[in-house]
């Protein structure tokens, strides 16, 4: 029978299979972009920290900050180096202020670190169903052929078969890459979200011993 089955498949196979496939590229284009910039972000930050402690003055440290563009604990401590730089200047430090700069500013890069990402959960969830129902839609049209022409040969029934598997599997092909890289990335970023923690809370205390 080969693939002639698509040529018998009706609007709803076809919407099923294009709504799958969009799905797949879309996740795909996400898996790729997110695996290269959490990678990117966790050398980079690797590499600021490795410069936070190396060097003593904040001042520097801030100058030092501007090779690290991709790091979410370098643009957290710009956020709160340019506090200091603004509350000194008026003499109206803060700790207060200053600690609430910090974790407006790791929101910022949490919510950065995590776009994208919950699509990939729709789609792990969404996309077995869409197959399922097109695995429904085609074991209906087999049957609607076998009440047609009032026979249950393998030529009757095989298309619509074919298209039920084929949505079956494609809600598969889909959903497993989706679901496997949203616990990866989930993973990864509650790592990074620990490492802006601890860096937030090393940075308060450096600020405190007026370094």
């Amino acid at each position: 029978m080969g693939l002639s089955w698509i040529s018998q498949a009706g609007p709803i196979a076809f919407l099923v299979l294009g709504v799958l496939g969009l799905f797949s590229v879309v996740s795909w284009t996400i898996i790729l972009f997110k695996y290269f910039a959490l990678k990117k972000a966790h050398n980079t930050s690797a590499e600021f920290t490795d410069s936070f402690w190396k060097i003593k003055h904040l001042d520097q440290v801030y100058e030092e900050s501007r090779r690290f563009e991709k790091s979410p604990l370098a643009q957290v401590f710009r956020q709160g180096y340019r506090e200091l730089v603004n509350s000194s200047k008026d003499k109206s430090h803060d700790e207060l202020a200053f600690q609430h700069i910090l974790r407006k500013a790791s929101q910022s890069e949490m919510a950065e670190l995590e776009s994208m990402v919950p699509f990939l959960a729709t789609v792990g969830s969404t996309s077995p169903f869409i197959g399922l129902f097109g695995t429904v839609v085609g074991i209906m049209n087999s049957f609607q052929e076998i009440g047609l022409r009032g026979s249950a040969s393998l030529a009757t029934v095989a298309p619509g078969i074919a298209e039920a598997l084929v949505a079956t599997a494609a809600g598969l092909v889909a959903a497993i890459p989706a679901v496997i890289a949203y616990n990866y990335f989930s993973n990864r970023i509650r790592s990074m979200a620990a490492c802006i923690d601890t860096f937030s809370n090393d940075f308060i205390h450096v600020v405190r011993k007026g370094r």
